[in-house]
Formats: structure tokens, C-alpha cells, sequence
């Protein structure tokens, strides 16, 4: 690669806008992490509005070798993340599941609590915030 950029959206930006829309925020900022000037963006299945030209491949970290690569330089960095958010929040596992709602994830979560950086909008958590909501009104 002659550039590698990478595009880090925060859970309170997801919760707001959505995670599609988030994605296109990343991808805007990674492309600005590049600091050289592109000639030309790939993009997997969504349209970006930049001004530099694209093209969006269905599928495409399985028909691109730069879109695949890409895909793997998210996966190392979102993984990289969990092991510091593991070191801060041992007892969550973020190490083994990498935050995704694995059983082990979800029993944690019940067990621990949801932390900030979680996404509430997303449905494993809201569910489980709703959860304890009801739980709460049920008591008073």
C-alpha cells in the first residue's frame, strides 16, 4: 500500500446517526488519514459523496484485494481496541469475544452492567437495558 488511513467512529456517533451513516463517516475520515491526495476510492456496496471519484462493489472485500484489504485493517484495529477496552474491563472478556453479543458477552453484560462505550441503540443492549427498565418499574 502506498497509504494506509484509518476512520474511528465513537458509539454516541452510531447511536446518533445510525451505523450506516457512521461507516460513511469513517470511511471520509480514513480517506483523510491517508494524507495523500487518491485518485480513485473503492468502496464495499455503500455510495460516498467525496470529491475525489468512486466506485462501489457489491460484495466487495470478496471481489477486491484493496477492498479485502481494507476490511482486514478494520477488523486488526476494532481488535486492537478490545484488547484495551480488556485491560480496562477484564471482567467483560472483550479479549475472547471482541465485543461482539456472544453468550459469554451477554451473560457479562447482565452480570457487570452496560458500560459507556456501548452502543444502546444496538438491539442486544437495548434489549437488556429495556430489560432492567421493566424490572425497575415492576418494584416501585
Amino acid at each position: 500500500a502506498i497509504a494506509v488511513g484509518i476512520g474511528v467512529v465513537n458509539e454516541k456517533v452510531i447511536d446518533e446517526v445510525n451505523i450506516y451513516e457512521a461507516t460513511k463517516i469513517a470511511m471520509k475520515e480514513a480517506i483523510v488519514n491517508t494524507n495523500i491526495k487518491l485518485e480513485h476510492v473503492l468502496i464495499d456496496a455503500m455510495p460516498l459523496d467525496i470529491d475525489v471519484p468512486t466506485t462501489s462493489i457489491i460484495k466487495g472485500d470478496a471481489n477486491s484485494i484493496s477492498i479485502a484489504a481494507a476490511s482486514v485493517i478494520a477488523k486488526v484495529t476494532r481488535d486492537r481496541m478490545m484488547y484495551e477496552l480488556d485491560e480496562k474491563h477484564p471482567e467483560y472478556g472483550f479479549a475472547k469475544h471482541k465485543g461482539y453479543p456472544t453468550k459469554l458477552h451477554l451473560e457479562n453484560i447482565k452480570k457487570y452492567g452496560v458500560l459507556e462505550n456501548y452502543r444502546f441503540t444496538y438491539k442486544p443492549v437495548r434489549d437488556l437495558i429495556e430489560k432492567e427498565v421493566d424490572k425497575d418499574v415492576q418494584k416501585v
